[in-house]
């Protein structure tokens, strides 16, 4: 009798709430009410409850309204679908399926022959550099670096002092017993260098980038006949992509998709996040780069203003560690260099097909211009979230100072969702598309940049309409770009030296055939 006495006002929330969708003029409006409707819910019911795992079930008044009272827009036998008020924003099965996985899945078990680790001749320390998924490849490389030196590795070092100034440690970010455990038939780890080598002398360098093991074992290895600690300066891009033994390839796979598992506090969140993401209907994951940062970094302009583009190059030309200050934006925006802009991933979106009730998570930091650069995308996707609208403030107040932990957020929603697209091929888009590869090829479209503003400046110029021939030709050119297993891509032909392995494609952005076997079985 309590249950239904508590029933009856969910009920009667259920039923104003229909009532007031039912009001809404246009599929978007609807959306767009549901929107606020459906987030002032968990606003409400998360009240003093700042971590709920995704796996945990929902109350039981707030199931029991959904399955008694709510329509067919708002609920169905596994989630609540907000796609709007009209039978022709009903969402088509074929935008939401995975390519053919064709039996492929990961196997990252070590070789009969692998041993587990000799006494370690020595510590290897870590600092690593660049953001939250740059410096996840690079633990994942000295990982296998630690294995190859036959080194006692020390958790890492987070980056402190890059663009983020964030001063997470390693236990903020990542499950370090996890982490521990996880690796401890590979790489023997601890959490600190043994007190009397604290001050000792160490061995530090900057490790040769896309080396194989013979330079760790022939240039590295005799250091520890000098000393007991090397500390490895920099950790990105410091392993080969290629031509590197398959037991290491595995333990790279190993640590980057399996011991790498984020802090308790960040997966809880993260699940909840998804969970949320998820009440709405299957939802496409945008990582949107269109922040200070990466614009600033890349010279590209394209829709700013000229203000916007002269504090770009001020903050490119200061940056010490950013190499190259001339930038053509113009030509980088040509050859396919620069990110999608909010109105270029909108009429993205609309070309593939997705209507405007289709829900978005935008995985990214601050959005550089603010609403003002958003508005053309808000227009045509009205069900347009973030962690900040899905979580309240004290449940982001943990993780809001910290550039990494909220990045990890984004991370977890962006693998979990039924679509993942990113505006550009950065750290995180290939760090994503790899975990959704090794999670059964979750489906994952990557623009074609090139050939798409070449069709955007046709329509701005009025040389091409939005409509069906537009959406026929970026649909065709994206057939084959959705996240199908594929062989790794090696380098592109013509380049010599380091552009040669920059040119190739990351080892953790598509990890086959080094960690995945293509199963027998037909159900697989």
């Amino acid at each position: 009798m309590a249950l239904r006495r508590k029933g009856r006002p969910a009920g009667r929330r259920a039923a104003v709430r229909w009532w007031l969708l039912s009001l809404a003029g246009t599929a978007a409006a609807a959306a767009l009410l549901a929107v606020a409707l459906h987030v002032s819910a968990f606003a409400s019911a998360s009240a003093g409850a700042p971590y709920r795992l995704a796996k945990q079930p929902r109350e039981a008044e707030e199931l029991r309204w959904e399955q008694e009272f709510a329509p067919p827009q708002l609920a169905s036998p596994h989630s609540r679908k907000l796609d709007g008020a009209t039978d022709d924003a009903a969402p088509d099965n074929m935008l939401w399926l995975p390519a053919p996985s064709r039996r492929f899945v990961p196997c990252v078990s070590p070789s009969p022959d692998y041993k587990r680790p000799a006494k370690p001749r020595g510590y290897l320390l870590v600092h690593t550099n660049g953001g939250l998924n740059q410096m996840r490849a690079g633990i994942s490389d000295m990982v296998a670096v630690a294995r190859i030196l036959n080194a006692t590795l020390i958790i890492p070092e987070l980056d402190k002092k890059s663009f983020w100034l964030d001063k997470s440690n390693f236990s903020d970010v990542f499950d370090e017993e996890h982490f521990i455990r996880s690796l401890v038939n590979d790489v023997k780890v601890e959490k600190k260098l043994p007190m009397e080598l604290v001050k000792a002398p160490k061995s530090v360098r900057h490790f040769k980038s896309w080396s194989g093991v013979d330079y760790y074992q022939d240039e590295i290895s005799p250091l520890w006949e000098h000393r007991q600690v090397i500390r490895a300066a920099k950790s990105d891009s410091r392993l080969a992509n290629n031509f590197l033994p398959s037991d290491i390839q595995k333990l790279r796979c190993r640590a980057f998709f399996q011991a790498l598992r984020y802090a308790p506090p960040i997966e809880a969140l993260g699940n909840l996040l998804v969970e949320r993401m998820k009440s709405f209907g299957p939802y496409i994951a945008l990582h949107l780069r269109y922040e200070k940062d990466m614009l600033a970094f890349s010279g590209c302009t394209y829709g700013l203003s000229q203000t916007e583009s002269d504090e770009l190059a001020s903050i490119r030309e200061n940056t010490t560690y950013w190499k190259v200050k001339d930038i053509d934006p113009l030509e980088q925006r040509s050859d396919g260099h620069c990110p999608l802009t909010p109105k270029e991933v909108g009429m993205f979106l609309s070309a593939l097909g997705y209507p405007s009730s289709t829900p978005v998570y935008i995985a990214a930091g601050e959005i550089y211009g603010g609403e003002s650069h958003m508005v053309e995308l808000q227009s045509r996707f009205p069900i347009l979230m973030s962690k900040e609208k899905l979580a309240s403030a004290e449940e982001l107040r943990p993780f809001s100072k910290y550039a990494s932990q909220m990045a990890a957020l984004d991370y977890i929603v962006s693998v979990e969702s039924d679509v993942f697209i990113p505006s550009y091929s950065g750290n995180m888009a290939r760090a994503v598309a790899g975990h959704r590869r090794f999670h059964g090829h979750r489906k994952t479209v990557i623009p074609d940049r090139k050939a798409l503003v070449r069709l955007f400046d046709k329509v701005d110029s009025g040389l091409l309409n939005e409509g069906d021939v537009l959406s026929q030709m970026i649909t065709e050119m994206h057939r084959k770009r959705q996240g199908s297993p594929r062989k790794r891509k090696g380098p592109v032909s013509g380049t010599k030296g380091s552009d040669r392995f920059r040119s190739e494609e990351a080892f953790y952005e598509n990890p086959l055939p080094d960690c995945f076997c293509q199963s027998k079985d037909d159900s697989s």
